[in-house]
């Protein structure tokens, strides 16, 4: 537990990804092989169910300690973390238990079955023989809390330096059915069972944002234009009747979309298309924040694969009947695409439209009516141009539409890490709802270091209310917040949500009384 206590402390003192990257390494190098494999598992999400009440947790370390309950709740509220407030009031361990990771787990795993008596000695015992840290792990462990900020990129980014594998490969097996205790590190790694080949994506070809004036691109005909859509860039593999679905981050995400799948393995043949994943219903793209309700969850429900169906626009070929076709002209990859779709007719697999104009005047008049259908703006490809890894000037650019504004007010602060760990960098704000304040959005950036300074000096005169790291403060300031996409959502209690929203200035110029109305906003939301 000292080595994966060690690696947790490095982890959550850097934010920056090579460092975690190199933790990572240093604890594979020293970890037992057993170890090795509740490390993955608890990284990629494949956590024991909660054995133990967190209340009965609470209570017993309130037997220990002998606090009055109004001073815990004290400390819990400033702390503003279960596990991390019981390991701060815990006296100092008596003893040293030293096991291993996978020993802690397979005892935490086999509480199932026990008494509540027994729950209780086993915790009891661990907590006295564990430091803070440790003991912190432990209960994060207990309660089935255990997260770490750390994505799977950089995990399979860390493995694949440290095992010399593919990414792809490290990822096809690691994102598969498995359990701790009935797989090796080994067969992990050496993605054994798997035929990696089935499943490697190619480097996506990328856009950059359009930065010049459209009579430089020459003439229109030498374009082809698509919508840009605000989906999930994905690309979907069909090989050897298998089917394997990559985000552009480059995760597997096949079993999230269930319906895609059995789609792609109704068709003949094998192929890479490449293509944007969206919620579609009666025809119409529906907002981002309808497909981020499908997103990483462990089970769809049937309503849910009903309310939010689900299709792939499809705009590239990459690879027919094993030949790479990506360095032929996006012309050709398009004529290939159109007659294997229309052999195929599959159902949730659509074509993308390609827009037709006679002159840039008019695509620019496109573009402007694109947000109407929920798109971002358009895509401009070359004509001529093949399916570059990465980005290359020139050849395809992304011209989106203006995004939106709105004036809102800032009402809750937190303060940031690193080097701004001092100031107040995480930022709430609100809109009005009548005679009252409700959120809208969350911003962390568009702010000089010495607007933060000003703002931090304010949250530290003006505080009304502190939740934890959080702080309450009067509701003064006035920000003006871009975002490029609204809709409809629970998270926030104005009932909407903003896509990407960013702080462009600090209206000084503004009171709370100017900032805008709710029931305006939603006028926003197609």
């Amino acid at each position: 537990m000292k080595h994966f206590a060690d690696l947790i402390n490095a982890l959550e003192t850097t934010n920056k990804t090579n460092a975690k990257i190199d933790a990572i390494i240093d604890y594979l190098e020293r970890a037992p092989d057993e170890d090795k494999v509740w490390f993955i598992a608890l990284f990629t999400g494949k956590r024991p169910k909660r054995n133990v009440n967190t209340n009965y947790m609470k209570e017993w370390a309130l037997e220990i300690t002998k606090l009055p309950f109004w001073l815990f709740q004290e400390s819990y509220s400033s702390v503003g973390d279960l596990g991390e407030t019981l390991s701060l009031i815990l006296p100092p361990p008596s003893e040293k238990i030293g096991r291993t990771l996978s020993q802690w787990m397979s005892d935490i795993v086999n509480l199932k079955d026990k008494s509540e008596a027994e729950k209780k000695e086993f915790v009891l015992q661990s907590w006295n023989g564990l430091d803070y840290t440790e003991r912190l792990i432990f209960n994060k462990l207990l309660g089935g809390s255990f997260r770490i900020g750390v994505s799977d990129k950089t995990l399979i980014n860390a493995l694949t330096r440290f095992s010399s594998q593919e990414s792809s490969t490290l990822m096809h097996s690691l994102m598969g059915k498995w359990i701790p205790g009935e797989v090796s590190f080994q067969e992990l790694i050496s993605a054994e069972n798997i035929n990696p080949d089935n499943s490697k994506p190619y480097p996506f070809c990328l856009a950059y944002p359009l930065e010049k004036e459209l009579e430089e691109l020459g003439g229109p005909d030498e374009w082809q234009i698509e919508y840009k859509w605000d989906g999930i860039r994905g690309q979907i593999i069909r090989r050897n009747d298998e089917v394997f679905i990559w985000s552009r981050g480059e995760e597997l995400i096949t079993e999230q979309f269930p319906e895609i799948k059995e789609a792609i393995l109704a068709m003949k043949g094998n192929f890479v298309l490449d293509g944007e994943i969206l919620a579609v219903k009666d025809y119409n793209v529906l907002n981002f924040n309808e497909l981020q309700k499908r997103l990483n969850r462990k089970t769809l429900t049937k309503k849910m694969l009903t309310d939010i169906p689900i299709e792939v626009f499809v705009y590239d070929l990459l690879e027919l009947e094993g030949t790479d076709l990506r360095e032929k002209p996006i012309s050709a990859r398009r004529a290939m695409l159109e007659e294997l779709l229309l052999n195929e007719s599959p159902e949730k697999i659509k074509l993308s439209q390609v827009i037709s104009f006679e002159n840039w005047e008019d695509l620019n008049i496109i573009r402007e009516e694109s947000r109407e259908i929920n798109s971002e703006g358009l895509m401009l490809k070359q004509k001529n141009s093949p399916y570059h890894s990465g980005r290359k000037k020139g050849d395809w650019w992304k011209w989106k539409v203006s995004p939106l504004t709105i004036d809102a007010v800032l009402i809750y602060a937190q303060k940031g890490s690193g080097r701004r760990s001092a100031y107040y960098t995480d930022y709430t704000f609100a809109v009005k709802n009548g005679d009252t304040l409700v959120t809208i959005a969350k911003a962390y950036s568009g702010l000089t270091d010495k607007e933060i300074m000003e703002v931090s000096k304010f949250v530290n005169k003006n505080a009304i209310e502190k939740f934890g790291p959080v702080r309450t403060v009067k509701a003064e300031l006035v920000f003006e917040i871009a975002f490029e996409g609204i809709g409809f959502s629970s998270r926030h209690k104005s009932g909407v949500a903003l896509r990407f929203p960013r702080i462009v200035r600090w209206r000084k110029d503004k009171t709370v009384d100017e900032i805008d109305e709710l029931e305006e906003i939603k006028k926003l939301i197609q």
